[in-house]
């Protein structure tokens, strides 16, 4: 009964936390930190478990399974699995749940209950989205999700535009989640005509007899759904709206956790149930993980909204992850993985940082900005470290990702390889630019405002002791996801091309 806990936690915590807002601002915030420390105690223990006693195979890479019949009649079951992957994701999301709730104490004043009620359903839609082995309870969390966000873009969002980014959110996400639902019920229905078995079990989809068409079709569905969450160019234009509106706690998910969603689900679903079609449009979809890192990179250096510019920063790194999941080999899913992990603290931090710095100059504009650092040292000691590991330096945790997605697509595509080693040096452009606009030079508003605090610096300080040991000590990371991704491989039924095949080999399908 471990994995049904780990979503309904969320769910009963959900309900303690608007039920405790009636009783003061303070017992939401409590109870919610109560909540998650006491899960993430849960998870950790798990992961100790994974570490030490269990030993898994690529054949069965799987940690835990649970499944109970739910619409008998229909053939759909509440099935949930934890393997490596999911298990990271996991905790990721709980961490930086943690991170969401301290940083919003202060910030978040109005409607206190609701507000923590929602950041619980997302954590409940998460946990469920990350775990789900029936494609139907995949679809369900998968729509779930969009409302708890839409409400923290809406309501607690800045008043200029919350509406618009929250409504543009909205479309994009349930567009494509339309399209979703449909390549699920064509995989179903495709499935049930080869066997004669109505399901959406993901083991029993593995493998379903599909003409040439059909896999195209039904693998585009799946595509179009994640590259929209991920984001992918062009389909992001909904992200750097939905962060600039969306309170700390709204932006710290949906950089940390939702864009996970769309890489979970690429890495997940499309090349072990379209290996032929995710082979094929392989080419495609790196160039357009390549457009991204540099496309996102570009932009970001020319945004003067600092959340806009953070934002930007996203779709890049997000373009590692694509070329890394379609280069398909053991280095670049490592890294892809690595990346994600990463990604999620250092971006976080940043828009935490970003939001406390708006809360004290009223304002995000990089051009009223400047000169903080004599007065914010730690902010800017914070902010600095960062964005350097925004930027991949060595020792942090974004380096080692992005390193090892790099050596993975080399191995299969030098070109794609060779242009996106440019994101290295244009995060390093905007990055530093970040830092030099906002902390050093001159202060001509004559900002005079206070440090960071000790809760802030708490939470600045667990951050900073992740993205370390994640640089450090990465093998913590990777060999919790190793057999895990040789089991999607597997399951694929694509043998990865290496170094001696030659550079740019493409991966030849198992006869």
């Amino acid at each position: 009964m471990i994995l049904p806990w780990i979503v309904l936690i969320f769910l009963i915590g959900s309900v303690m936390v608007w039920v405790a807002g009636l009783f003061g601002s303070l017992w939401p915030r409590i109870v919610s930190l109560v909540v998650l420390v006491a899960h993430l105690g849960m998870l950790l223990a798990l992961w100790l478990r994974h570490v030490r006693e269990v030993e898994l195979t690529a054949a069965d890479p799987w940690l835990l399974k649970y499944s109970v019949p739910w619409i008998p009649g229909l053939n759909i079951n509440f099935s949930l699995g934890m393997d490596g992957v999911s298990l990271l994701l996991v905790v990721l999301s709980n961490f930086l749940t943690i991170l969401a709730v301290a940083a919003s104490w202060k910030s978040v004043q109005e409607r206190v209950g609701f507000f923590h009620f929602n950041l619980m359903f997302i954590m409940a839609a998460l946990a469920g989205l990350f775990l789900a082995t029936d494609l139907f309870l995949f679809y369900v969390c998968w729509e779930v999700l969009l409302v708890p966000l839409y409400f923290l873009i809406a309501l607690w969002g800045y008043q200029e535009k919350r509406i618009y980014a929250a409504v543009k959110f909205f479309i994009f996400t349930q567009a494509s989640g339309l399209l979703l639902l449909l390549a699920i019920l064509g995989l179903h229905f495709a499935h049930a005509r080869a066997t004669g078995v109505h399901t959406f079990d993901y083991f029993q989809l593995i493998g379903t007899p599909l003409s040439t068409e059909t896999a195209w079709w039904l693998m585009l569905g799946f595509f179009a759904a994640f590259a929209v969450k991920l984001p992918v160019v062009p389909v992001h234009t909904w992200l750097p709206d939905a962060h600039a509106e969306a309170p700390t706690a709204g932006s710290v998910d949906l950089a940390g956790l939702v864009l996970k969603v769309g890489a979970y689900g690429l890495l997940r679903f499309i090349f072990p149930l379209f290996p032929q079609a995710a082979q094929a449009i392989a080419p495609l979809a790196m160039g357009l993980g390549v457009l991204g890192i540099v496309y996102g990179a570009v932009v970001a250096f020319g945004q003067t909204d600092l959340k806009r510019l953070v934002a930007y920063t996203s779709v890049s790194h997000m373009g590692f992850v694509l070329l890394g999941i379609f280069a398909w080999n053991p280095l670049a899913l490592q890294g892809a993985v690595m990346v994600m992990m990463a990604h999620g603290i250092s971006t976080g931090a940043l828009f935490i940082i970003a939001g406390d710095l708006s809360a004290r100059l009223h304002t995000r504009e990089l051009s009223k900005m400047g000169g903080l650092w004599a007065t914010a040292p730690r902010i800017g000691g914070a902010a600095m470290l960062f964005a350097l590991a925004s930027l991949g330096l060595p020792g942090l945790g974004n380096f080692v990702g992005e390193l090892l997605v790099l050596l993975g697509t080399w191995q299969v595509n030098p070109v794609a390889a060779t242009l996106a080693t440019a994101g290295f040096i244009l995060s390093t452009i905007y990055s530093l630019w970040m830092i030099q606009r906002v902390f050093h030079g001159a202060n001509p508003q004559g900002w005079k405002v206070p440090d960071m605090s000790a809760r802030e610096g708490v939470i600045m300080a667990i951050a900073v002791a992740v993205i370390v040991w994640l640089g450090l000590f990465p093998q913590t990371e990777l060999n919790t996801a190793r057999k895990s991704l040789e089991g999607l491989t597997a399951a694929s039924g694509i043998v990865a091309a290496g170094p001696s095949k030659g550079a740019g080999a493409r991966a030849e399908a198992k006869p």
